[in-house]
């Protein structure tokens, strides 16, 4: 059976999510996702099954316009966490999805602990 990349990383999103959920019941989800030219990343209720908070690169205010690189992720990190905040949202868990943890993925998420969000 040949596995494509698409279906590696589907896997492995499911996989990571199911865990998450067991152990992170009740907490809002901060979830990423990372394209080949943006990033962007959401607060989610999955009790409620509503966003609370979003941020991405494709908002003209960050100043990252269609840039996808650790300084963009940063920058969405530092928003995301100060959106949280106003929606009253102190502690989080990361939602990775099928994404490595390293790189842009680990920018945003730093970015988001120094801006005062528990993750």
């Amino acid at each position: 059976m040949a596995t494509t990349k698409r279906s590696l990383f589907l896997k492995r999103r499911m996989r990571v999510r199911s865990k998450l959920r067991k152990v992170n019941a009740g907490r809002v989800r901060l979830s990423v996702h990372r394209s080949n030219k943006n990033i962007s990343v959401q607060l989610i209720d999955d009790v409620n099954g509503v966003t609370l908070a979003s941020a991405s690169s494709l908002e003209k205010d960050l100043g990252v316009v269609g840039k996808n690189n650790i300084d963009a992720a940063t920058k969405v990190g530092s928003a995301i966490a100060e959106r949280a905040k106003k929606a009253g949202v102190s502690e989080a868990y990361f939602d990775r999805g099928g994404f490595l943890f390293h790189g842009k993925v680990k920018a945003l998420a730093e970015a988001a602990r120094e801006g005062g969000l528990k993750i």
